[in-house]
């Protein structure tokens, strides 16, 4: 059966993740174990709170080599909410510069909109090729709940990734697809059928 872990570094919605992807039929894990992690089909990274707070997990685990050594080896990992944004570059709030993992280009910063946070459902433009989108309709809705985003989608595309954008006031990036690397700014266990979707056309795409 194909496997997933979902990593356990303290901090993410981990049993509600795990409750989601296990609807797909895959064997699912919680846990800190950095072997599994890597041994594992394929890898969430789950998030929630501060950037700041996520990366500090990160490395007080060790997790950040295990993710990017999956990602070098074209081995797939799905970064969810701040376990996307801390795929970036650097995240900055409140003032502070916060140094991410780097397998994605650019920063995270704060939303620029009159509404903050941006809360609730909303659509996405996904481009015709998005793995993780297929099959879905183009008014489909996901639920968001967040403050800041990756808002550089020109440094996204220049890299060759395939970006699908939101729209809070301004366009962000809501998911990220790179190599075996994919990401969503909302949160799919929280997006119903929508995020069910997704997170099938995730692990359909562990065993090619």
């Amino acid at each position: 059966m194909t496997s997933v872990v979902i990593l356990d570094y303290g901090s993410g919605n981990l049993r509600s993740a795990e409750r989601a992807v296990a609807r797909t039929g895959v064997d699912v894990t919680v846990t800190d174990d950095l072997d599994a992690a890597a041994a594992a089909d394929g890898l969430v990274v789950p998030g929630v709170g501060a950037y700041a707070a996520c990366m500090a997990g990160i490395e007080k685990l060790g997790a950040g080599p295990v993710i990017a050594e999956r990602v070098a080896a074209g081995r797939p990992v799905l970064g969810i909410c701040v376990g996307m944004q801390i795929l970036f570059e650097t995240g900055v709030e409140h003032g502070v510069e916060t140094r991410g993992l780097g397998l994605l280009p650019g920063a995270v910063t704060k939303l620029t909109a009159s509404r903050i946070p941006h809360m609730g459902w909303n659509t996405v433009t996904a481009p015709g090729e998005s793995t993780l989108l297929s099959g879905l309709e183009p008014e489909t809705r996901f639920y968001f709940v967040h403050s800041y985003a990756a808002s550089d989608l020109a440094a996204l595309e220049a890299a060759g990734a395939k970006v699908t954008t939101a729209a809070h006031d301004l366009p962000f990036a809501a998911v990220v697809e790179h190599g075996a690397l994919s990401a969503a700014q909302f949160h799919p266990e929280k997006s119903a059928d929508a995020g069910y979707a997704l997170l099938r056309n995730w692990v359909s795409a562990l065993d090619e």
